[in-house]
């Protein structure tokens, strides 16, 4: 057994870690960092291209960020939330781009209208009022809104085409929303930090880890080729690696992991490649969710271009699978499940039974089906045209409500700490990727909080120009951040 001792360890080489990995050497220079991943390389599961969404989520398009309340109102509050997260995102990404880290950002975002598409009196009220709404606050201000048929033919011919004329439509636009192969981008830095020093090590699985008396981690972990254990002794380690993240947590056996579980859900792809179809489609086209689908099977047409190659995807269609990653085992769910989080699992269970049925239902699925639902953003579809692709995996939160001691399934992503801030452990699924140069901002302040104070903070300002400053209440400056990470990503 050999033994590598670093001052930080992360465990998954997805968007997450290598994203941690990059702002961490980027402040700091002489860190010994080191990644784990149990496959071949990085970016193959959840942060592929091909198994997520590609959409750069800052709310202009997803009609889930604004749900409609049982009063009729229209709850924004996420939706400011979410936009000026991925800023922040934006603002790192283009000071990578400055640096020489990235030389083209061509080479992971391309800029792609984002926009809502709905039907029916209903819905377009709806939409109208949304645009109201969020289009009177700066992030919002150039949001678009058109009911012309004309307009919208323009916008989108391909789902304008064929559509009953007599059926209400609405849509809001926003030119500068992005696509994002986050796979494209996670090899991107990747590249970097091994050139600075990083150290990966591919097809190494985590065996076990505990904190040693002096506060250190130390991580066995066994190559999946020779079978030889490999041990770390870390002083901080990040579990970032998507659906495994929960096992991991498990073991770590940190007090903050009590009551914690995972609910998996799968996802497919509509995918299209003739060119003539694909040209005929420029933009990120989102609608309404069905009733009982979970949040993030939000329908949506979106035009994709991953490692360089242009796709319309459809989707994504739910699934329900016991395996907690693409590449993982059926049996993750039940060893997933422990005395501690036991009564959690069985009552989140319980009161979720209308989503499970969804999930299968939505895996008994046929082609012709699945093209049906395509339908309604594409009218003259043609079954042929499209195939079936499969999605990433995410295993959504199962936590204990501290009001009613029983388990609530979340949607949402969430950090756990442990009391010393030697270990962070990411759980969750949507926005993921796109939010998560805040999300591990987030985890440097919280578990390097005295190196932050005292000498970072003139680095974290020059990467990020909003750092410390609220955006949502700042318009000047909103708009100056903006209008940089705009020009210098090449999304106007």
């Amino acid at each position: 057994m050999t033994t590598e001792k670093v001052d930080v360890l992360l465990v998954g080489a997805g968007v997450m870690s290598t994203t941690l990995a990059m702002l961490l050497k980027s402040l700091d220079q002489s860190l010994s960092i080191a990644i784990v991943e149990a496959l071949d390389a990085e970016a193959k599961e959840s942060t592929d291209g091909l198994n997520n969404a590609g959409t750069g989520h800052a709310a202009y398009c997803e009609l889930n960020y604004t749900p409609k309340q049982a009063d009729g109102s229209i709850n924004t509050s996420k939706a400011f939330t979410i936009n000026e997260q991925f800023e922040v995102s934006l603002q790192f990404w283009s000071y990578l781009v400055k640096a020489g880290v990235i030389s083209n950002p061509d080479d992971f975002i391309r800029a792609t209208p984002h926009m809502s598409f709905v039907w029916g009196e209903d819905n377009v009220a709806f939409l109208k009022k949304r645009h109201e709404l969020l289009s009177a606050h700066h992030f919002f201000s150039d949001m678009q809104y058109s009911e012309d048929r004309a307009t919208l033919n323009e916008w989108m011919p391909l789902v304008m085409s064929g559509r009953d004329a007599n059926t209400p439509v609405a849509a809001t636009r926003v030119p500068y929303g992005s696509d994002v192969d986050f796979g494209a981008l996670t090899r991107l830095m990747m590249a970097h930090l091994k050139e600075n020093g990083l150290s990966l090590h591919t097809r190494h699985k985590v065996a076990n880890l505990r904190q040693a008396n002096d506060g250190r981690w130390q991580v066995s972990c066994k190559s999946e080729e020779t079978g030889a254990i490999k041990q770390f002794d870390a002083g901080f380690v990040f579990l970032g690696a998507g659906g495994a993240s929960l096992q991991l947590l498990q073991k770590s056996g940190i007090k903050e992991s009590v009551g914690y579980g995972g609910f998996p859900v799968s996802g497919q792809w509509l995918i299209c490649r003739k060119p003539e179809i694909v040209e005929q489609h420029h933009a990120k086209v989102y609608g309404k969710a069905p009733i009982g689908a979970p949040p993030m099977s939000v329908p949506h047409l979106d035009t994709r271009v991953i490692e360089g190659k242009k796709a319309l995807l459809f989707g994504p269609y739910a699934g329900f699978t016991t395996k907690f990653l693409k590449q993982g085992s059926l049996l993750d769910l039940p060893f997933s499940v422990k005395p501690n989080n036991l009564t959690s699992m069985l009552t989140a269970g319980l009161s979720n039974v209308p989503l499970t049925k969804y999930l299968i239902s939505e895996v008994m699925q046929s082609h012709e089906s699945r093209v049906e639902a395509l339908r309604n953003f594409y009218p003259d579809v043609k079954a042929e045209d499209w195939e079936l692709g499969v999605a990433g995996q995410r295993v959504q939160i199962i936590k204990r409500d501290p009001s009613t001691g029983k388990g609530k399934l979340e949607f949402g992503t969430e950090v756990i700490t442990s009391s010393d801030g030697s270990l962070a452990c990411l759980l969750g699924a949507s926005p993921g990727a796109s939010t998560s140069v805040n999300t591990m901002v987030g985890i440097v302040e919280t578990c390097f909080p005295e190196r932050v104070a005292s000498e970072w903070q003139a680095k974290l300002k020059e990467m990020f120009p909003s750092y410390g400053e609220k955006l949502v209440d700042n318009a000047e400056l909103a708009k100056t951040v903006r209008d940089q990470v705009l020009q210098v990503l090449k999304l106007v």
